[in-house]
């Protein structure tokens, strides 16, 4: 089973796809592929995301937040014209947090500790539902007509949409601003797109764990996105 191809289509000329359901996401999602570390978008567009920690920039002194200022704007001048910046707010995720109070509870011995820890849990779940989110930030590069790449392989646009990437970490970084680098890039795309794709199931599942209940769809690999 091709996972990319099951949950957002293929990309024709990587990828013959022997059957997709009317009406379904395959079908209007703008995503042919997730390949190399891109998004292609099925108006052949090349998609790169990077994530980024965010800092605290009002608990920063007034010269580094000149200095964080001075570094972005120096940033804008040489970033790609399209560029985006995302953020993904959803409710916290308490589950482990919850897990481990409840394993001091059974630990405990005395039974004031005890209700103690109960009414934090609750706490925490009042906080968790009403009020506490957690947010992600992302920007996103597509490849344009003035990078240069040395051919239309996939293998090279990915390599350029790198370079594009490692130049912009280079400037946050020097505001203060750490990237993720995703151990496995494309499961983590996927993940990602799934999570905003199904915002009441993904607070409580993952689309690995929901893979299981989706149906079995067979799709043939061949040729490559050269065309």
């Amino acid at each position: 089973m091709n996972i990319k191809g099951l949950l957002f289509g293929s990309a024709k000329a990587q990828v013959k796809q022997l059957g997709v359901y009317k009406n379904s996401t395959q079908e209007w999602l703008p995503i042919s592929a997730i390949t190399d570390d891109i998004i292609v978008t099925k108006d052949g567009r090349y998609v790169k995301i990077i994530e980024i920690l965010p800092v605290n920039f009002y608990l920063k002194s007034y010269m580094e937040q000149q200095s964080i200022i001075m570094s972005f704007a120096q940033y804008l001048k040489i970033a790609p014209d399209n560029l985006q910046i995302c953020v993904r707010t959803q409710k916290a995720d308490i589950n482990a947090y919850e897990k481990r109070m409840w394993e001091y509870y059974d630990k405990e011995q005395n039974e004031r500790c005890k209700e103690m820890i109960a009414d934090n849990i609750d706490m925490v779940r009042y906080l968790a539902v009403n009020e506490a989110v957690t947010h992600r930030f992302f920007i996103v590069i597509q490849l344009e007509e003035g990078m240069k790449t040395r051919s239309n392989k996939i293998a090279d646009i990915s390599a350029r949409l790198y370079e594009e990437a490692q130049n912009a970490r280079k400037y946050l970084d020097f505001c203060g601003l750490e990237s993720i680098e995703w151990g496995n890039p494309d499961a983590a795309v996927i993940g990602l797109l799934y999570d905003i794709l199904n915002k009441g199931s993904a607070a409580s599942s993952t689309y690995s764990s929901s893979l299981s209940e989706m149906p079995a769809e067979v799709y043939e690999c061949e040729g490559s996105l050269e065309e």
